[in-house]
């Protein structure tokens, strides 16, 4: 079985969202299977320390996932233009995969959720493409030959999927062309790297 690992980070929902329906594309693809994970919180008190298991949702990310996947699916909202700072802090350490070159030649693509049309999406989703172009992954977009990517009026870029969840107490969910969006990018990570691993 082609493992792909999507790993997320979300304060208010939207992100998990996305996740959910990547992995519904992942899925899809026959030989292929998502494992979901996310990364803790980052506080701003010194002596805080997250739980081993969160208390809902998906179970914290460790090393091995990562050396253990087939390819990789990176999501995180949107901050000033760039990943949230629990995504970094997570990214940080991972030098010794680097080392070792753990994901180097394996597929992997990103995707993001704003509070506002133009509150970033496109670089968040290129931030978060920089260290793992470094760790020698292979980036993989959305082409406009996904016809959701045309029509869409809220999320969706060729760098990757993108939901605008909106500024309020209740995010915005989802529609049916960003859900799309980030089903094809779950198919296409997959599809590759099942062809890869052929």
């Amino acid at each position: 079985m082609t493992e792909i690992l999507i790993l997320y980070y979300s304060r208010h929902g939207t992100t998990a969202a996305m996740a959910r329906q990547i992995a519904r594309g992942v899925g899809a693809v026959e030989g292929c299977s998502a494992r979901v994970r996310t990364v803790p919180p980052v506080s701003a008190e010194t002596e805080a320390v997250a739980p081993a298991v969160p208390s809902e949702g998906a179970p914290y990310c460790e090393q091995q996932d990562l050396r253990d996947c087939a390819g990789l699916i990176l999501g995180s909202p949107t901050r000033f233009g760039n990943m949230a700072a629990p995504m970094k802090y997570f990214l940080d350490a991972t030098s010794g995969l680097w080392l070792s070159g753990a994901l180097a030649g394996k597929p992997a693509a990103v995707f993001t959720s704003t509070g506002t049309q133009h509150g970033g999406q496109e670089s968040t989703l290129l931030s978060m493409m920089l260290p793992l172009l470094h760790h020698g992954m292979l980036m993989v977009g959305l082409p406009y030959t996904e016809p959701a990517l045309s029509t869409t009026t809220g999320g969706g870029t060729p760098y990757g999927a993108s939901v605008v969840a909106g500024s309020g107490p209740t995010p915005r969910k989802p529609d049916s062309q960003e859900l799309a969006l980030c089903e094809a990018l779950g198919r296409r990570v997959a599809g590759i790297a099942r062809k890869l691993a052929a």
